[in-house]
């Protein structure tokens, strides 16, 4: 392992070598506070669900790490890199390795963009605690390619609970597919004033067949679900909050109904699709992001 006491020569060698990585360095998140060794990010400042699940479906590698080793870029070598941050090069001890596409060593090299202190020094993160989510190096054994330098979270019990229950539903063989887009809107007047009911049909990349419904009665609040299958369940019910199936409809559903969607021509019809759509959106909240 390298020390923090080695050779300029030498330093200059690591950077060198796991240059590849300083592409992935970009942050666009929250600055991570220098004030909690040990402690997780607050909930004002942690990753949302979204957040989340985006990461994990983006790394092929996510482990909970402890730094031992930190050596900082001399500017030369990370010309990209506003004043106000630091390149660093970390040596880390792989404590929990939660998904990987192989087996891994206990250490893992990675570089990482942080801002540097109120004093103008580099963070000292060493013997602080990390999830990581990354794509290992097919060329350099032990390395990891973080996907931002916000991939880069404090560890902690909440974090990696949260963590593992996304990358849980990620695996699960019943997983919702990924959403492109609503066909196939329909809406139907019920047998008393108004009542009625609206399905639409979901476009996947999978071709799996989704679809959305709203029944609305008299005197009653409108109630909606999805429905995973060739037929519209009648009781379908609406995706739990911080559940693949919220994040998919919630993320990635346009936020109006397409007009060549519609089956019928009347105005009154697809007037009521177009309100019983903006019902379901506000149910499912925004998409909430502040890292990626």
């Amino acid at each position: 392992m390298l020390s923090r006491n080695s050779s300029s020569p030498a330093r200059a060698l690591v950077a060198g070598a796991l240059a590849f990585a300083a592409a992935a360095c970009a942050t666009t998140g929250p600055a991570m506070s220098q004030d909690m060794p040990s402690a997780e990010l607050p909930p004002s400042q942690a990753p949302t669900y979204a957040d989340l699940v985006t990461m994990a479906m983006a790394a092929d590698t996510v482990a909970v790490v402890t730094i031992e080793d930190q050596i900082a870029f001399p500017p030369e070598r990370a010309p990209d890199v506003p004043p106000s941050k630091v390149r660093l090069y970390m040596e880390a001890m792989t404590q929990s390795l939660l998904v990987a596409p192989q087996a891994v060593g206990s250490q893992l090299a990675f570089v990482v963009d942080k801002a540097r202190d109120a004093d103008g020094d580099e963070p000292d993160l060493e013997e602080r605690n990390f999830v990581i989510f990354g794509d290992l190096s097919r060329s350099q054994p032990g390395a990891i390619q973080l996907l931002s330098s916000d991939s880069m979270l404090p560890a902690g019990p909440q974090i990696e609970s949260r963590v593992r229950r996304v990358l849980t539903q990620l695996a699960a063989a019943d997983a919702p597919p990924e959403i492109t887009g609503v066909r196939d809107v329909i809406s139907v007047p019920g047998n008393l004033a108004g009542e009625s009911e609206t399905q639409m049909f979901v476009e996947t990349t999978t071709g799996a067949p989704v679809s959305l419904s709203v029944i609305r009665r008299p005197g009653m609040e409108p109630n909606w679900g999805v429905s995973l299958g060739e037929l519209v369940d009648a009781s379908a019910q609406a995706p739990e909050p911080e559940s693949l199936a919220w994040f998919r409809f919630a993320c990635f559903l346009p936020r109006d109904l397409p007009d060549d969607s519609f089956l019928q021509r009347d105005r009154a019809s697809q007037a009521q699709a177009r309100e019983d759509y903006a019902y379901i959106l506000a149910q499912l909240g925004p998409c909430e992001r502040r890292f990626t």
